[in-house]
């Protein structure tokens, strides 16, 4: 997807207003004229000296320098730049920038645009906002250091003139009473933030395209393996035991406990019953994975534990005749 030289300017009516785009649902979300989300004339660019020819409308003898007021807030020892005038279109397939007076344009797909940001020309109580925006024109993409072209391109969008009050408005500005108090109202963007905020929503709209080779092949084996029968048609769906239950949530496991089958694994007391089933010796519980060693889900109770060791105490006594002395440690 590379940017494309243009030799006549667009027209406003080839795309799509976003207030219009906002209020109706496309007929179709393919095709169509593209959304103009932003639209400028007359609007300053700026990139280094050292980077003119790259841009066709920034010819390689070009020698406008910036104009005031932005150029005169320029820094002493800050790099040389160079000038044009330009208009925007910024659109949800690409950025289009045309220069009337070059009579060319550059059609610049999103995913070209490595870097976009608000740049602040000036220092101290002079500052003009700006939008910076770094292209990537290396038509492979940059597979090393040494292939990189980029190029640094700055967006100076004219502020627009407010438009002069009729007589009317004029007298009723007059009668008005006190202005409205601004503290805590939220300020209007300015004419960069605007430019900037539909840079970004056009490029969430074009992500980077995913090429070949980029995505690892070389952990596809490398992941978690459940067990059960998966159901045909469905990732990772499966099915469930021919009794009815559920599947095992994760390796190793018996099923789950639900409010539904509580009661087979806790009397009304919340005492263990181990479920409807009950182990005999020599049988392994029902549920319990067979990795586990012997005795495994095998429940005791605190009554049996007691008579085996009443049992015990009553054995050694009759082959001593007489039971041990109390062990004091």
């Amino acid at each position: 997807m590379a940017p494309t030289t243009i030799r006549t300017p667009p027209a406003i009516a080839d795309f799509k207003p976003l207030e219009e785009h906002l209020q109706q649902t496309p007929e179709s979300f393919f095709g169509g004229k593209p959304v103009l989300y932003y639209h400028a004339t007359g609007a300053k660019a700026w990139i280094p000296k050292s980077q003119r020819g790259k841009l066709p409308f920034f010819p390689a003898d070009l020698e406008a320098a910036p104009t005031a007021p932005e150029g005169a807030a320029l820094s002493e020892g800050s790099e040389v730049t160079v000038e044009q005038k330009v208009d925007l279109y910024v659109n949800s397939q690409n950025l289009t920038i045309f220069s009337p007076s070059a009579e060319v344009g550059f059609e610049i797909p999103y995913p070209v645009i490595s870097i976009h940001a608000i740049k602040t020309i000036g220092t101290g109580e002079t500052k003009y906002p700006s939008v910076f925006l770094q292209l990537e024109l290396s038509p492979d993409g940059g597979a090393d250091d040494d292939d990189f072209e980029t190029v640094e391109l700055t967006l100076i969008p004219p502020t627009p003139t407010p438009a002069a009050p009729s007589s009317t408005e004029a007298t009723t500005e007059t009668e008005a009473a006190e202005p409205e108090p601004t503290i805590g109202k939220k300020q209007p963007d300015n004419e960069a933030t605007k430019l900037y905020k539909a840079i970004s929503a056009c490029s969430d709209l074009n992500p980077d395209p995913v090429e070949e080779g980029d995505e690892d092949d070389e952990y596809d084996d490398d992941r978690i393996v459940f067990e059960g029968d998966a159901i045909e048609g469905f990732q990772g769906v499966f099915a469930g035991s021919s009794s009815g239950g559920l599947p095992p949530p994760m390796p190793g496991s018996g099923g789950w406990i639900t409010a539904e089958n509580v009661h087979e694994y806790f009397d009304a007391d919340g005492n263990w019953i181990g479920g409807d089933e009950m182990v005999e010796e020599g049988e392994e519980e029902a549920g319990v994975s067979e990795e586990l060693g012997e005795g495994a889900g095998t429940v005791r109770r605190r009554e049996d534990v007691e008579d085996e060791a009443a049992g015990g105490e009553g054995g050694e006594k009759d082959e001593q005749g007489e039971s041990k002395r109390a062990r004091i440690d």
